[in-house]
């Protein structure tokens, strides 16, 4: 079943994006994406 997670950018915790994913095969997933309060591309990881 797929849950709605929160990425948080990994150098000043901002939440910044909302995605849908599969947990019970994917636990601990890194995106890079942009952050616009740092405004460059960071590690955002999944907020528990």
């Amino acid at each position: 079943m797929r849950e709605k997670v929160i990425l948080v950018c990994s150098e000043c915790l901002s939440r910044n994006y909302t995605t849908e994913i599969d947990l019970s095969k994917q636990k601990n997933l890194t995106f890079n994406k942009y952050c616009p309060v740092c405004k460059k591309h960071t590690v955002h990881k999944i907020s528990k």
